[in-house]
């Protein structure tokens, strides 16, 4: 398992496990984040192979991206634990509000990536755009692939 994957594994189980310890296992988390978005721009960086013009031009607007992500992926590691918290006795009308909330926060997500298009297009060419755009798909993948290993399937 990769080092990035094994924190994004450790960051799920953090984030969806009941906090007994309050402000501990905040501040744990809030760890874990910044670890894993520190490796996540390392990743970046490795795959991209920037030059120095197109590093200068594209990091400001990486770290902004990255900020307004981190946003939408906050509401969706709220919507997780809010999810476990009802899961016991999710009733109809909760589980409809939770697909509503995830729905958005997958539009927002998808709006996020779409409106930083045209700036990341200013910084690096086409293909290396294409690149950037694939390697968070990747990334976003493992991270899916992980959420559903962990949260649980409504019953009937």
């Amino acid at each position: 398992m990769s080092p990035v994957r094994m924190l994004v594994v450790l960051l799920l189980a953090v984030s969806v496990a009941p906090s007994a310890a309050g402000e501990a296992a905040d501040a744990n988390l809030q760890i874990l984040r910044d670890t894993i978005r520190a490796n996540k721009k390392g990743l970046v960086a490795a795959t991209l192979t920037l030059s120095d013009g197109e590093a200068a031009q594209f990091w400001p607007v990486y770290d902004r991206y990255q900020t307004e992500l981190a946003g939408v992926n906050d509401r969706l590691v709220k919507l997780i634990e809010d999810y476990t918290a009802s899961f016991a006795n999710l009733s109809n009308e909760k589980a409809m509000e939770l697909v509503g909330q995830y729905l958005s926060v997958e539009e927002d997500r998808a709006k996020v990536r779409r409106t930083y298009l045209p700036e990341i297009a200013k910084a690096l060419p086409g293909r290396k755009v294409a690149r950037f755009y694939q390697i968070e798909n990747k990334i976003d993948a493992i991270l899916r692939y992980d959420l559903a290993a962990e949260i649980p399937v409504v019953g009937e």
